[in-house]
C-alpha cells in the first residue's frame, strides 16, 4: 500500500485526484498507475486502469491470474469490471469510496451470484492515510475554487 501511496501522491501534485495502484504477482510489482484522467484527457484513465494495462503488457497477456490490485482506494464499478476482465486474484484497498465506490454496494452481490469471476477483497488498509490524501487534496482544491470565486465579478 506503501507503493500506491507514493503513486497517489505524485498524482496530486499533477492535479489529478490522488488515487494509486500497484499490481503485485509473485511478490513482484509488475504494473503500477496513478490517475491520468486531465493528462490523458481519458475517463478510463483511473489508477486501477492504468495499472492493470501495464501489468497485462508485462505479463505479455490480459488474464492476470493470481495477481492482487493494491489501490488507495475503494474502486468504482468501471474498475471492477476490469478486474473481473483481468481475473485478478485478490484485491486490496485503503479508504472506502461512499459515492462512486462498487465493492460494498455490487460487488459483494455480484460475486456471489452473477460473476463468472471471483477474487478475495480486503479494504481499510491504511485506511486513515488514503482518506487523509483525498480530504486534503479536495480540502484544498475547493479553497483554490472559493478564492477565485472571490475575486471573479
Amino acid at each position: 500500500m506503501e507503493h500506491a501511496l507514493q503513486l497517489a501522491r505524485a498524482a496530486g501534485r499533477r492535479a489529478e485526484v490522488p488515487v494509486g495502484a500497484v499490481v503485485v504477482l509473485a511478490d513482484r510489482v509488475i504494473g503500477a498507475g496513478s490517475n491520468r484522467t486531465l493528462a490523458g484527457c481519458d475517463p478510463t484513465g483511473h489508477a486501477e486502469v492504468v495499472a492493470l494495462r501495464r501489468a497485462a503488457r508485462r505479463a505479455g497477456n490480459h488474464r492476470l491470474t493470481g495477481a492482487t490490485l493494491c489501490v488507495t482506494l475503494e474502486p468504482c464499478l468501471m474498475c471492477l469490471g476490469a478486474m473481473v476482465h483481468a481475473r485478478i486474484g485478490r484485491l486490496v484497498y485503503g479508504a472506502d469510496d461512499p459515492k462512486v465506490g462498487a465493492v460494498k454496494q455490487i460487488l459483494s452481490r455480484a460475486l456471489a451470484t452473477r460473476l463468472n469471476h471471483r477474487f478475495s477483497v480486503r479494504g481499510g488498509v491504511r485506511a486513515n492515510a488514503c482518506a487523509a490524501l483525498l480530504r486534503n487534496f479536495f480540502r484544498a482544491r475547493r479553497g483554490a475554487t472559493m478564492s477565485k470565486r472571490m475575486i471573479s465579478p
